[in-house]
């Protein structure tokens, strides 16, 4: 059948031809077919490296060299990369019907119970899908089902992800500015401060609050203690639904199941994805409570409001039924915690060494790298404000540059703050690992006092593509 393919389309990829590109060859077909300025972007940094092959939290490229994975796919591979009962759990069911609208996929029912089991108080009722983004959009509507009222509160600096309704509640400006107007009567107030979301309810005029346990993409920001209990009371108080997005935070990363159960909350609606399908699948849930889904979704009229077509289909669920097991018999929880101390020990130590690491913060495996501002000096003046601009929005981006290029560790920067780099490695990270990434990063700090040096040591660097550009 390939065979006569190729006859027919004699310019046609097959799989085997695809797997064997050269890493030219796959920058062409990007630059040509899918985001050009993206090759352009990744190709700054030397980040459009050919891996081709993966276990655990190593990968590997076309020549054999291995390389530390310390971002895990922006925390969905918790389990790490190929997990072997992971894709024994999916070839199980390679019979099953994947995809059968007209049945009740028994898998799906068994994973949805599974879950009710593992998620905090009276979360009950799920709904599949494929990606974090869509749980968002289904718990959105939820919310105004069940309510009746239209308005949303979210926080500055938060990512809920970039389909349309997810987009109108994540709190940067740049990611929804070129496709204003997105949805009407939403509000953004600072992360961590209940005062103002108190304000903001007041009105009585609010469908739901969504807010992420600890901030990802802002920059793993933790909020204070006592924060999320205070949200519970206030929305409770407001009848104003709480919506927690624990799509980066959940299965294990914070050093809890769920990092809400840092303080011993349950919200109304929980979205998950991410590491959900086990780092093979795509794989997205809502979850909330019976009260709520009946309300809402209640009657044969309402039964199908809101559906997938490839949401809860077999090989997905089965890859998150043998996920919760894993997580669950390997207690990798408590693993997070425990690394996750031990790596925050050894940089807060680094931190005292080094003014150019300006901050530690996170929990558990989710640890954010803060790097201090260049002071403005001659370099910025010889470059007209270019040296500036280019550490408010790279910095990160040539800290994470130097880890991959130099030593071989895979991180990258955080969207809403690019001075931030993020260490999400596959829970099941090893000690050894953990000090390598210590000592790569123990040298970039010696080696740089700061941004101005790091781009003068670098024979590749961002300031000239920018130059040359300007």
């Amino acid at each position: 059948m390939e065979r006569q393919i190729k006859e027919a389309m004699p310019e046609f990829l097959g799989l085997r031809e695809a797997m064997e590109l050269s890493r030219d060859q796959n920058r062409e077909n990007h630059r040509k077919f899918i985001n050009p300025e993206l090759v352009n972007l990744m190709g700054l940094l030397n980040f459009d490296k050919c891996f081709v092959r993966a276990q655990g939290a190593s990968i590997w490229d076309k020549e054999g060299d291995e390389y530390l994975d310390f971002l895990g796919g922006y925390g969905a591979l918790n389990l790490g990369h190929n997990h072997p009962e992971i894709a024994a759990a999916v070839e199980a069911v390679k019979e099953f019907p994947n995809l059968l609208q007209a049945a009740l996929n028994p898998l799906a029912g068994a994973l949805a119970r599974d879950l009710a089991l593992f998620t905090p108080g009276e979360l009950q009722y799920s709904f599949f899908g494929n990606s974090g983004a869509e749980a968002v959009e289904g718990a959105l509507k939820l919310a105004r089902a069940f309510t009746g009222r239209t308005k949303f509160i979210s926080c500055e600096g938060s990512f809920h992800g970039k389909s349309f309704g997810a987009l109108s509640v994540t709190g940067r400006e740049k990611y929804r500015k070129p496709f204003a107007p997105l949805l009407p009567s939403v509000d953004f107030i600072p992360y961590g401060d209940a005062e103002a979301l108190e304000k903001a309810l007041r009105q009585k005029d609010v469908a739901a609050f969504i807010v992420e346990p600890i901030q990802g993409e802002g920059g793993i920001i933790v909020p204070p203690t006592g924060y999320l209990q205070k949200v519970r009371e206030l929305c409770t108080n407001y009848n104003t639904l709480f919506i927690i997005d624990e799509i980066q935070t959940g299965f294990g990363r914070t050093g809890k199941l769920f990092a809400c159960e840092e303080e011993g909350i349950v919200p109304d609606i929980m979205c998950l994805s991410k590491s959900f399908g086990g780092g093979m699948m795509s794989l997205a849930a809502y979850t909330t409570t019976e009260k709520i889904w009946k309300k809402a979704y209640g009657s044969i009229e309402k039964a199908t409001l809101h559906t997938s077509t490839f949401g809860g289909n077999s090989r997905a669920v089965a890859a998150g039924i043998a996920t919760l097991e894993i997580l669950f018999r390997d207690d990798l929880s408590r693993q997070a915690a425990e690394k996750g101390e031990y790596l925050m020990k050894k940089l807060h130590q680094l931190q005292k060494k080094y003014p150019f690491l300006k901050e530690v913060r996170g929990r558990g495996l989710m640890i954010g790298l803060e790097f201090a501002q260049p002071e403005k000096g001659l370099l910025n003046k010889l470059t007209g404000g270019t040296m500036e601009k280019l550490a408010s929005e790279y910095l990160g981006a040539m800290v994470a540059g130097e880890l991959l290029n130099k030593h071989r560790i895979v991180t990258a920067y955080t969207l809403n703050n690019p001075n931030v780099i993020r260490l999400e490695p596959p829970l099941v990270v090893s000690y050894e690992q953990i000090d390598r990434l210590l000592a790569a990063l123990d040298m970039i700090c010696v080696k740089n006092r700061g941004f101005g040096d790091m781009v003068l040591a670098s024979s590749k660097t961002i300031l000239s593509s920018f130059v040359k550009k300007s």
